[in-house]
């Protein structure tokens, strides 16, 4: 295996790691409106990612950045081809860090209903958006022989683009009320539970129709049991969901979000953008990867880094390990938890 293979994995363990952290920030978003029944509820349920949610974007910002580095022809390419929604998406991002920040500063309930729906929007649309955008590379762009997009914003929105987006926006709000049960005591965490035992049911609908589309129209015997595996883990995430095994249900929907991505990489591999137009004008991880030297210069640069995140990170989720509920709120306008809650099991 070459140095470009390996950065194609690891740009992969990338985008996996970042949509099972933000995915379940995205879910906990969504689900400020759908799960939450006042004030006091959406304000547990913001907490419960209140410490982490800007920790879980340096996956993001470390996927982007070792696509640039690793392979620039296939970061000029995305990021040509997908400047709109790609804009959309940091816009939504900047909006949702806001929220967080700013929704507690004053008292009143209309600025902080108005920041709630920020915080609801901007976690919708980033949830939609990444399927589309992801579910489009899996299937290939109109790229022409100089590697350029040529097509319209009008062919990113195809039927197996929509359903991506679909299944993401499903994976992650299911994803996100196992989290949440997983963090809340009380009736909020009954509810979550209930609700994710019935979007559960949805999403493995979804996700395993999305993925057959995906097999079969380019896959092989690794995605086979990647495909079989994603949805397998996503069938004892909701059996689990049902018997109140929380721990075991938000690892397994983990689980099944890491197979989601990879899945569409191991169908993507050797490839890294497939061109519609003609096979031969598909940019790979030969053709649009940096010098071996760079490429050398990064695997070094990540194998010191690399542990040093994953430990800081690590230590900030045992810290804020525990449960919270409505009667860790200080009051109804106050800024978040003030006592803290039981142990998370």
């Amino acid at each position: 295996m070459q140095l470009h293979d390996i950065w194609f994995v690891l740009i992969a363990v990338l985008w996996a790691g970042y949509f099972f952290l933000e995915g379940f920030d995205f879910g906990i978003g969504v689900l400020t409106k759908l799960l939450a029944r006042d004030r006091a509820e959406r304000r547990v349920l913001i907490n419960t990612i209140g410490p982490v949610w800007d920790g879980n974007e340096v996956w993001l910002i470390s996927a982007a950045g070792a696509t640039f580095a690793a392979f620039p022809d296939w970061y000029a390419t995305l990021f040509s081809g997908f400047y709109l929604p790609l804009l959309l998406i940091l816009v939504c991002l900047i909006v949702r860090g806001v929220a967080f920040e700013y929704r507690a500063k004053r008292p009143e309930e209309r600025w902080q209903r108005n920041w709630e729906h920020a915080i609801f929007w901007s976690s919708l649309l980033p949830a939609v958006v990444w399927g589309v955008f992801f579910a489009n590379i899996a299937h290939g762009l109109r790229i022409d022989a100089h590697g350029d997009y040529v097509g319209g914003l009008g062919d990113l929105l195809n039927q197996y683009a929509l359903l991506g987006g679909a299944v993401t926006l499903l994976l992650f709000t299911f994803h996100g009320a196992v989290f949440a049960a997983l963090k809340t005591v009380g009736g909020i965490r009954v509810r979550a539970r209930r609700l994710a035992t019935g979007l559960g049911a949805a999403t493995a609908v979804a996700v395993g129709g999305f993925l057959a589309w995906t097999q079969i129209d380019s896959g092989d015997v690794e995605s086979l049991f990647a495909v079989v595996g994603t949805v397998v883990a996503l069938v004892l995430a909701v059996v689990a969901a049902g018997r109140g095994r929380e721990g075991w249900s938000f690892a397994l929907s983990g689980l099944a979000v890491v197979g989601v991505v990879t899945t569409l990489f191991l169908t993507l591999f050797p490839d890294v953008l497939p061109s519609t137009l003609d096979p031969r004008w598909s940019l790979t991880v030969s053709n649009a990867s940096s010098t071996p030297y760079t490429l050398t210069i990064m695997t070094w640069c990540a194998g010191c880094a690399t542990p040093l995140v994953l430990l800081y990170q690590g230590w900030t989720y045992w810290v804020f390990r525990k449960r919270i509920g409505t009667q860790h709120i200080a009051g109804a306008g106050g800024a978040g938890v003030t006592v803290p809650a039981a142990r998370t099991h």
